[in-house]
């Protein structure tokens, strides 16, 4: 894509100012989005629940989270506890995202409660407001990318360079989010909250955040109590010194990429990851497809990106070539915030024979 004239100034983002009403303008709210063929049958039998893989991966997640977190206590105060509590913290702060994800979804359970308590614990892990999230996740999937509607935009343009790195320890999600609690608990909402959360749940959200801020309360005191830093390194902390590889997750699924679009081809990345990886991120390496189709659960992703690839751009072979293209992206835009990746759209009549097969793609 042509570079364009240089601008720095940074685009409204809020949902609450003029970019909000140019969206209406120009028919991108709440507008039809282009989905790729795909037959009723198949579609039918892709987005079947079922409690089984979930209840596999949350039993292998919860073990691999009691292991870790019983070394760092074994070996609390000694360097021999820091490898335990550096994976406890990619299992707990980077983990429960995707967790959340697809529970808010209700896709990862066929079982209605188990979805419930896996969100209600999940976001409690990597600190989303549950309530707040629920609605603001189905508004980024009813208007992805659209500025002054998406309220999930990670990156806006320019991008600030010390804004990503603190956002590699989860630092400006912490203060907004216990900004927020701390708003609900005394039962106000934002502006921008009341945008896209109906007045109907507002109570929801006071409740939850008085529960927080109670369970905050008894896990700072425990610590206090044993004047010792483990109950937080447990709970708590992960969510900050565990939270690196989310970020680096959440980037590929949009930003460098078209905004204001109604074609997920267009803003959304598929990625092929090894099984470590996709267990972590619980296949949301498949976007595109997610975004396309969010009622398929996660684990018949795969197999839906096998049934629509024809139709799709091709997918990244791992982490490290998406980032060959986000970063100079990224570095682009500091100068000229217009400048976007366009992804490669070919018909289903084209043939796919450039896109890597799993078998072939790099490990990340």
């Amino acid at each position: 894509m042509p570079e364009h004239t240089a601008q720095t100034a940074r685009r409204d983002y809020s949902l609450t100012g003029p970019e909000a009403a140019r969206a209406a303008e120009k028919g991108l709210v709440s507008a039809s989005w282009y989905q790729s063929p795909i037959s009723r049958k198949r579609m039918k039998e892709l987005m079947q629940r079922r409690d089984g893989p979930a209840l596999l991966d949350t039993a292998i997640w919860v073990s691999a989270l009691v292991a870790t977190a019983a070394g760092g206590v074994w070996f609390w105060g000694s360097w021999a506890c820091v490898p335990f509590f550096i994976v406890y913290g990619v299992l707990y702060g980077t983990a429960s995202n995707p967790r959340w994800h697809e529970t808010g979804h209700g896709t990862a359970f066929k079982t209605r409660w188990m979805n419930d308590v896996l969100y209600q614990v999940a976001c409690f892990m990597c600190i989303f407001e549950p309530h707040v999230w629920r609605w603001s996740h189905a508004r980024h999937h009813t208007d992805t990318i659209v500025v002054g509607r998406d309220p999930e935009i990670v990156e806006p343009r320019p991008p600030s360079p010390w804004m990503m790195f603190l956002s590699l320890f989860n630092l400006p999600l912490a203060w907004k989010t216990f900004s927020g609690v701390a708003r609900h608990a005394v039962g106000r909402m934002s502006a921008q909250e009341q945008d896209f959360i109906p007045e109907s749940e507002w109570p929801k959200v006071f409740r939850a955040a008085q529960i927080w801020v109670g369970l905050y309360a008894v896990l700072i005191g425990t610590a206090l109590y044993l004047h010792s830093w483990l109950p937080l390194m447990l709970v708590g902390l992960p969510s900050i010194y565990g939270a690196w590889l989310g970020y680096i997750f959440g980037l590929t699924q949009h930003v460098g990429l078209a905004e204001d679009v109604l074609d997920h081809r267009s803003n959304c990345r598929t990625i092929y990851m090894n099984r470590v990886l996709r267990f972590i991120y619980m296949n949301m390496n498949y976007h595109l497809e997610h975004h396309m189709y969010p009622m398929v659960p996660y684990h018949a992703l795969a197999q839906l990106h096998e049934e629509i690839r024809g139709d799709c751009p091709p997918p990244y072979a791992n982490l490290f070539e998406a980032y060959q293209e986000i970063i100079p992206t990224l570095w682009k835009q500091r100068s000229d915030p217009t400048y976007f990746v366009q992804r490669p759209i070919r018909s289903q009549a084209e043939p796919a024979a450039n896109a890597p097969t799993h078998a072939q793609a790099a490990v990340s």
